[in-house]
This record gives C-alpha cells, sequence and structure tokens, in this order.
C-alpha cells in the first residue's frame, strides 16, 4: 500500500522544482527501470503490481494495487511499476568527438527522442541550454527508453560554453550547405534549435558552418522538419562520413 506522503511526493515529482528540492525522478516501465538499475543510478524505492525484479534490496521494494499504482503514475494508462531515483551531480563534459547541443529544446518526447539518438550514433555528450526542457521530466525519461543511463546530458549557458570551445561549432539552418556534399569532421558540435524559432540569433552568429538538410519534394512547401527528425539525418551523415 501506498502511504499518503508517499503518493504526495511521488506526485510532486512531475514538477520540475520539487524534483530539484528532492533530488529525485520517476521512471516508469520494466525497459527503462531495468535499464536505469543496471546504470550508475540509484534506486530510492520501487513500487509494482506484482514481484519483479527480485535482486533488489526488498526494502526499497512496496507492493501495490493497479488503483495505488495509478494514482502515482504521470502516464495516462499506467505500467505495472514505478520507480523513484535519486538525481546524479552533473558530470564534467568530455570535450571531444561529436558533441549534440540544444538550444531551448522546449517539447519533451523531442528531448527523449534525441537522448536515444545520441546513444544509437555513440554519442556521449549532450548539452543543453538552460531554457531545455528539464532531462527528468518524466515524459522525458519514459521517451529515451533507457538512454538516459549511456548519454551524459549537461545543462549550461550554451552561449558562452560555445565561445569557449575550441571545436569547430556547426548549426542547422534553412539556407545552410547542403549536408549530403560538405565534408563532415569527426569532432565538432551541432547544434539543434528551438522547435518554433530554430536556433537563437546569439547562437546563430558563434555558428561558423552553416548546414542544411535539402528538401527533394516538388512543391519545396514544407517548411521545416521535426528537430529529433533532423537530427536522426545530421548525425547519420557526420557518422557516415567519420
Amino acid at each position: 500500500m501506498v502511504s499518503k506522503n508517499q503518493i504526495k511526493l511521488i506526485t510532486s515529482l512531475q514538477q520540475k522544482k520539487y524534483r530539484k528540492e528532492h533530488k529525485l525522478f520517476l521512471a516508469e516501465g520494466r525497459k527503462v527501470i531495468q535499464e536505469l538499475l543496471q546504470s550508475n543510478f540509484e534506486l530510492e524505492s520501487l513500487f509494482a503490481t506484482s514481484a519483479i525484479f527480485p535482486e533488489l534490496n526488498q526494502n526499497k521494494v512496496t507492493i501495490v494495487s493497479d488503483a495505488d499504482l495509478k494514482k502515482i503514475s504521470a502516464l495516462t494508462t499506467a505500467n505495472d511499476c514505478l520507480a523513484v531515483f535519486k538525481i546524479p551531480n552533473q558530470k564534467e563534459i568530455n570535450a571531444s568527438g561529436l558533441i549534440v547541443a540544444l538550444d531551448d529544446i522546449r517539447d519533451p518526447g523531442n528531448l527523449g527522442t534525441i537522448i536515444r539518438l545520441c546513444d544509437w550514433f555513440g554519442i556521449k555528450e549532450l548539452i543543453c541550454s538552460e531554457e531545455t526542457v528539464d532531462i527528468y521530466n518524466p515524459k522525458v525519461v519514459q521517451a529515451t527508453m533507457g538512454s538516459i543511463a549511456r548519454v551524459n546530458v549537461s545543462y549550461l549557458n550554451l552561449e558562452h560554453y560555445i565561445k569557449d570551445t575550441k571545436l569547430p561549432v556547426f548549426g542547422t539552418f534553412m539556407d545552410g550547405k547542403n549536408i549530403y556534399k560538405t565534408n563532415l569532421p569527426s569532432e565538432g558540435i551541432i547544434v539543434m534549435g528551438n522547435e518554433a524559432n530554430g536556433i537563437s540569433a546569439a547562437i546563430e552568429n558563434l555558428a561558423q558552418n552553416r548546414l542544411s538538410i535539402p528538401r527533394f519534394g516538388d512543391l519545396q512547401q514544407t517548411e521545416s522538419l521535426n528537430v529529433a527528425t533532423a537530427t536522426s539525418i545530421i548525425l547519420s551523415e557526420f557518422k557516415r562520413n567519420s
């Protein structure tokens, strides 16, 4: 059974200010939880409708009813398990190889998908502007499908970081060079912009290399690509050229 205090705490973690206050976040579903259990993330507590993950310290496991799990779930349709993990301290950034930088990404699904893409393409470092959606938002955690455990995500003043970097900086723009006809290096920072407004003016001025994904449709009327879709194409091209 879940106590009222537990329900209050767990549901509060759907909001960033309480995640920051308690230094805790939620993960739901066996796949995501299993990935996190096998990583360096530290489990605080697990709530499940049956005795799964028997290898865990059972003092941290609570068997609950479907109704109780629904009360604490952040999902419309609750899974059969929910875990609370401790938020780790931010790690140092390894400023080498390819780094993806996100300039004010607001959609949790987009951020979660981009984290999965970084994991798929072997990108170890993802840096985010301070305005980008919180990685520990439950919808982001869910969308990563566990890749959150293998990509180092850092939040910082993106303008200052790019000003100080020695790596080449690539920005994605509608009027950039055709990515399919550009020699791409094995090192650099790839900046992806906000869903509605693209890369901010301050960051645009720091991007020495402007890239674009050309449109091949006959009418040429599509305004833009979804940022996660664009990220997948760009990472694929960088890796193909490396």
